[in-house]
């Protein structure tokens, strides 16, 4: 009977000391779910500079889902300024393409479909036969274009990533990393900033259909203008994003979000606490950077002025990009700038043969620095040129962006109107 009492005594404690375990552990889940989330990934990046403005498991292993997809483009891209195809090239449908699981745009086997339907298929739809649609273009098979896809990824520093497929649908051996995705949207910006504003898409149609983004960051988030969502079972819900408020970019990966509203949610804090982290440190940084260092003009050359990256070919209905000036006031205490304050300084981007050339080029420089474009004709040695500059700005001003540019590797030139 003793016996009897001590063990259940024994019991009662064994129970009371579970209850407590299974409280400690439901407690963490409850501070923070994120944390307690085993797919929870996340980077957040100066897009200028490359700084790391915060990081949690950026190197661990992650499925990456449709964010496949931004590699998929990458190589359309690459593509397209290598001429080895134009936006109206068509691809062939296939059988294998046409049985790609949704999302799709429903292609059937025989169809044709154009680079220029293509993009907005995969940005907006996120479809995985048009994903298969692009490998077998490109590569052949889509073994091939994912081995393709993966060689790429080295080439960009994308080490601890491996494709097998270009629509990011399961598959256990295509895995990345948060860094590494953050490396592909950085990429994607500044090699082909021409093609850049296809991420801001938010609808298309196709053949009577109107398919809407599943991106509702761009719709609701102050300052994003792309890139790309992606969710598969295994990997939860990710996003890549984009986003300037002011003269600062930054650039961030969420993966692993468990559903599409927090994931969002996340990303949202993430780019609040980033653009707030630092900006009067940095802007004084940049101001004593300017006086101390001379910039050195990199002039362009009128015996070649024709610029490398591909023009940027738009249609007629889409609008004209001309960003505003942006001055952000900082808290820091006062510089004593010896620099001019007046705004009649100019920075160059330089001089282009065809109009769209220059225009394009100068969209791009504004990803970077903010400025209004103006595309002015001249003529060199009996040639009528185009010539691309950001006005309206101070000295300094100038001065600070086109040290930006220069290390974007774009070419510039500081002047006085």
């Amino acid at each position: 009977m003793k016996n009897l009492i001590k063990q259940m005594v024994a019991a009662k404690h064994l129970v009371k000391e579970g209850f407590l375990l299974l409280a400690i552990v439901s407690l963490c889940f409850l501070v923070n779910p994120v944390q307690a989330n085993a797919r929870h990934a996340s980077i957040v990046i100066d897009a200028e500079t490359g700084e790391v403005l915060h990081e949690s498991h950026a190197d661990a292993s992650r499925y990456p889902a449709s964010l496949t997809k931004m590699m998929t483009l990458y190589m359309l891209f690459e593509a397209l300024g290598q001429r080895k195809i134009t936006l109206d090239t068509p691809m062939q449908v296939s059988i294998h393409a046409a049985s790609m699981p949704p999302t799709s745009i429903n292609l059937q086997p025989g169809d044709t479909l154009s680079v220029r339907e293509a993009i907005p298929a995969l940005i907006v739809r996120s479809a995985n036969d048009v994903a298969a649609v692009v490998a077998e273009a490109l590569g052949d098979t889509e073994p091939t274009f994912a081995r393709m896809m993966t060689d790429k990824a080295r080439k960009l520093g994308m080490y601890s990533t491996t494709f097998r497929n270009a629509s990011g649908l399961p598959n256990p051996e295509q895995k990345t990393t948060a860094r590494d995705l953050v490396i592909l949207s950085t990429r994607l910006m500044k090699d082909f900033p021409q093609h850049y504003h296809y991420f801001s898409t938010r609808s298309f149609n196709y053949k009577g259909t109107t398919y809407n983004s599943h991106n509702r960051m761009v719709r609701n988030i102050p300052g994003v203008d792309g890139l790309k969502t992606g969710f598969i079972r295994t990997s939860g819900f990710n996003v890549a994003t984009s986003a300037q408020r002011g003269n600062r970019r930054v650039i961030a990966v969420v993966m692993g979000g468990q559903t599409a509203a927090s994931r969002d949610q996340q990303m949202a804090q993430l780019l609040d606490r980033s653009f707030n982290q630092g900006i009067s440190t940095q802007l004084t940084s940049n101001t004593k950077h300017a006086r101390a260092t001379p910039v050195i003009a990199q002039k362009v050359s009128t015996s070649n002025p024709v610029s490398k990256p591909a023009p940027l070919q738009k249609k007629a209905s889409e609008p004209v990009l001309t960003p505003m000036i942006t001055q952000v006031k900082t808290r820091a205490e006062p510089q004593k700038v010896t620099l001019t304050k007046d705004k009649s300084w100019e920075v160059q981007i330089g001089s282009y043969l065809a109009h769209d050339r220059a225009q394009a080029q100068a969209q791009a420089a504004t990803r970077w620095i903010p400025g209004a474009v103006v595309i002015t004709e001249v003529e060199v040695s009996k040639r009528k040129l185009y010539r691309a500059r950001l006005v309206g700005l101070q000295e300094n001003q100038a001065r600070t962006a086109c040290q930006s540019l220069s290390r974007q590797k774009m070419e510039c030139l500081v002047v006085r109107s």
